[in-house]
C-alpha cells in the first residue's frame, strides 16, 4: 500500500475541485491545488512532481504548508517591498508642472530641469531624470 502524505478534509476537497473546474485562479494556485489532489490520491512526490513540473521538494512543501495553514497556502502571501518615496499628490503636482509652461528660454520641459525644479519646490526630497520619466509615463 502506498503511503498517502495528505489527506484531504471532505470539504477541502470539493472546494479544490471547484477551483480547478472553474478555471479563474492563477497559475501557481492551480499546480498547488491539483498536487494536493493528487497527493490526496495517494500518489508519490516524484509522480506529482512530474505531472505538475515541480521539483519533488517543492510538492513536499506543498504538502506540509497544507498541513500547517490549510487551504491558505494556495495564494502566494504579500511580499515586503521597498516602500514608495514619492506619493500620488507629489506625482500629481509632478505631472501638472510637466504639463505647465516651460521655464524661459525653454520651448519644453526637459526631465533633468523637472526633476530639479520638483525638488526645489519642496513636491519630494529627491528626484532623477530617469524617475521623472518613469511618473510621466505611467500618467500618459
Amino acid at each position: 500500500m502506498k503511503k498517502q502524505h495528505v489527506r484531504l478534509t471532505d470539504e477541502d476537497k470539493l472546494l479544490l475541485e471547484e477551483l480547478r473546474s472553474k478555471g479563474n485562479t492563477t497559475s501557481k494556485a492551480n499546480n498547488r491545488a491539483l498536487a494536493l489532489i493528487e497527493l490526496n490520491k495517494g500518489k508519490s512526490y516524484k509522480e506529482v512532481s512530474k505531472l505538475v513540473n515541480k521539483t519533488q521538494q517543492t510538492v513536499s512543501t506543498w504538502a506540509k504548508k497544507y498541513k500547517k495553514s490549510r487551504l491558505d497556502f494556495l495564494q502566494d502571501q504579500p511580499r515586503s517591498g521597498r516602500p514608495i518615496e514619492i506619493g500620488a499628490e507629489s506625482r500629481a503636482k509632478i505631472t501638472a508642472l510637466a504639463c505647465s509652461k516651460p521655464p524661459e528660454g525653454r520651448s519644453q520641459w526637459s526631465l533633468r530641469l523637472l526633476a530639479d525644479r520638483a525638488v526645489e519646490l519642496n513636491y519630494c526630497d529627491h528626484l532623477s531624470h530617469n524617475h521623472a520619466g518613469d511618473i510621466l509615463k505611467k500618467t500618459n
